[in-house]
């Protein structure tokens, strides 16, 4: 990639950051865009404002070598790699406010021949939506050059990596690229090339905004038979681990683990954009996202039978985050039981321990019975003790020093079962 190549992403987030800074790493001279003034102006300091291995490295590599800046006004640019949030509404259609707004800034800018990239995980048809607003701000542009109007080039190419290990992911994942047109494709194909050791396949947006949302919807199906499997063992007085591991040794046969719940922005969420497309045929689909949403609940009125034994009970809350050893508590189920607990049980003391966050986030600061907290002070001082996140330090943890066997213990990821 030759360093005339100016690439601005739209979106500093958990995804946008990292591509950005792979990018600029790799030859492209990048623009960072993001609304957060803080964000803005700790990229621009190199420094990044969330846990990901590596990442804060790579930032501070690209800033001082002048390949990396942020703003926060959409800049003229060669391509636009849009990575903004996706959240879905109260009837689980996607918000596409995010997208809409980041193509009004890259349409005040085009002057044709520019590519423009959706890597946001979307529903099908939100690449086209994208264009088609960029369009509808912009006749003299086009998609196909009708008219003899300068063409713009669209494409989806959805992000598929795991938190944590984005930035080995961004490289040596495979990548789906779906154009609008051929073009497109091709265009966001050498684009990818330039850092992406994987295999690069081409296909229409739809079918790769599609391909996304099956990923996730596939393995919330399997998370669903794991968690259905740990309320019926519940009821009928077995240890789902022990009855996982055993049927795991079958040649076929590989069931996941249970837990409290489904969090992040992917498989909490993508599901339901599939059920929204298609909701009269989208059926396990739908039944799955229904069995994960309630586990949180389960636990929840698991605890809540604890504590009665206790006239102002002190809880011990492990973990917040939405999967072990990140920061990223978006969608997560830890966090939502926690908020709940402390309203169901406002005479409570509940020490939240999170070691990978500073301070609790605004949900539950404003939670008067809600502590941030260390892992042994917050167990010392139990009555009850609920492991929601299997953190390695939670892991690590010597149950004898912690007298657990004195404690209430509600381990959700049985990691504590022997």
């Amino acid at each position: 990639m030759t360093g005339s190549n100016t690439v601005a992403v739209i979106g500093l987030g958990y995804i946008g950051l990292p591509t950005a800074a792979v990018l600029a790493t790799h030859g492209a001279d990048v623009v960072g865009v993001d609304t957060n003034h803080a964000t803005v102006d700790a990229v621009n300091r190199g420094e990044v404002l969330f846990v990901e291995p590596e990442l804060e490295i790579s930032v501070a590599g690209a800033v001082s070598q002048g390949r990396l800046r942020a703003d926060t006004k959409t800049p003229p640019a060669d391509t636009y790699i849009v990575a903004v949030p996706t959240p879905f509404a109260e009837d689980y259609a996607a918000d596409l406010t995010y997208i809409e707004a980041a193509a009004d800034g890259i349409a005040e800018q085009l002057v044709g021949g520019e590519l423009i990239i959706l890597e946001s995980t979307s529903p099908p048809g939100a690449t086209q939506h994208m264009a088609d607003r960029i369009l509808r701000s912009r006749r003299d542009l086009s998609l196909d050059g009708t008219g003899g109007r300068p063409v713009i080039h669209v494409a989806h190419c959805p992000e598929r990596v795991l938190p944590g290990r984005v930035m080995i992911e961004l490289v040596t994942n495979d990548r789906i690229i779906g154009g609008l047109t051929r073009t497109a494709a091709e265009r966001a194909k050498q684009l990818y090339q330039s850092f992406c050791q994987g295999e690069i396949m081409l296909t229409d947006a739809v079918t790769a905004e599609m391909a996304k949302l099956v990923e996730n919807s596939y393995r919330d199906v399997n998370i669903a038979f794991a968690n259905e499997l740990s309320v019926i063992s519940e009821q009928l007085g077995i240890d789902v681990w022990e009855l996982i591991e055993l049927a795991n040794h079958h040649p076929r046969v590989d069931i996941l683990q249970p837990g409290p719940g489904v969090g992040g922005h992917c498989i909490a969420v993508d599901p339901w954009f599939i059920v929204s497309a298609v909701p009269e045929h989208a059926r396990l689909i739908r039944t799955a996202r229904e069995v994960n949403d309630a586990k949180p609940q389960r636990v929840i009125e698991r605890v809540l039978s604890k504590a009665e034994r206790f006239r102002d009970p002190r809880i011990a809350v492990l973990g917040l985050s939405f999967k072990p050893d990140i920061d990223d508590l978006r969608e997560s189920p830890a966090r939502r039981i926690t908020a709940e607990l402390a309203d169901r049980l406002p005479g409570a003391s509940i020490a939240a321990v999170e070691p990978h966050i500073e301070a609790l986030p605004p949900d539950l600061a404003g939670r008067a019975n809600v502590v941030l907290t260390g892992f042994d002070e917050a167990v010392d001082g139990a009555d009850i003790v609920v492991l929601l996140v299997d953190h390695d330090l939670f892991r690590r943890a010597d149950r004898q020093r912690l007298r657990l066997h004195e404690k209430v213990v509600i381990d959700t990821r049985g990691v504590w079962r022997s």
